[in-house]
């Protein structure tokens, strides 16, 4: 049970920093969680953890906000700028993938201790990265195409819980079937891959919705125009 009371606390504070986010940057602060949270929830990834006698991978709270991200900008601001926080986003990842593994590459000095951990935590990254930057980029992008279709079917303001979570319901159950099959086919039993799989797409599923109010509160945001 502590994992579960860990996770709800840990699902609040990402909410809770996003819209702080938001509040502080406006939407440059969408463009950069984005960048922040798609670098951290591929590191995250790695760890595996146990709840209610599943497996299940860390990052699935962060990643998920990437969603709630680009379908905030593509309500307030329009298709265009949201497919740009998908570039925006895959340029970080691969940036952030390419210098770390040359990084890994360095030789490290006799008393160092930090290369084992670096390792551990970016030793799965080309698999894990490849896995990543082909979900992200296929979801990311259908994610932006849907919501951008049920917005024509399902205008209404009152009518954006139907666009989010109908959005993200389609794109991340892709995004979990791709990502899962490159990064750890092969690297688990069939059990423990089947626990992965479906453990992340319903904690993806059960946070788009648990950020339904999120989004909402977040779009009643005002700035000024620079």
């Amino acid at each position: 049970m502590f994992n579960f009371g860990w996770g709800v606390l840990f699902v609040l504070v990402n909410f809770a920093l996003f819209l702080l986010c938001y509040r502080m940057f406006g939407k440059n602060g969408l463009y950069a969680w984005v960048a922040a949270a798609v670098i951290l929830a591929n590191i995250q990834v790695v760890k595996t953890i146990g709840m209610f006698g599943f497996v299940m991978t860390l990052g699935n709270t962060l990643y998920g906000t990437i969603y709630l991200t680009t379908d905030l900008i593509n309500e307030k601001y329009g298709e265009k700028e949201a497919k740009k926080a998908v570039w925006f986003g895959f340029f970080f990842l691969l940036m952030s993938t390419a210098v770390m593994q040359m990084a890994l590459v360095f030789r490290p000095q006799e008393t160092d201790f930090g290369d084992p951990a670096l390792q551990t935590i970016f030793g799965l990254a080309p698999r894990i990265a490849l896995g990543s930057l082909t979900a992200y980029f296929v979801s990311q992008f259908l994610d932006v195409k849907i919501f951008s279709k049920l917005r024509a079917k399902f205008p209404s303001r009152n009518q954006l819980w139907i666009r989010i979570n109908g959005s993200i319901g389609v794109s991340q159950m892709v995004d979990t079937l791709i990502f899962c099959t490159i990064a750890f086919a092969g690297e688990y039993s069939w059990g423990v891959w089947t626990d992965i799989a479906i453990t992340t797409y319903l904690l993806k599923f059960v946070i788009s919705v648990a950020s339904t109010p999120v989004i909402y509160w977040a779009r009643s945001f005002k700035f000024k125009e620079a």
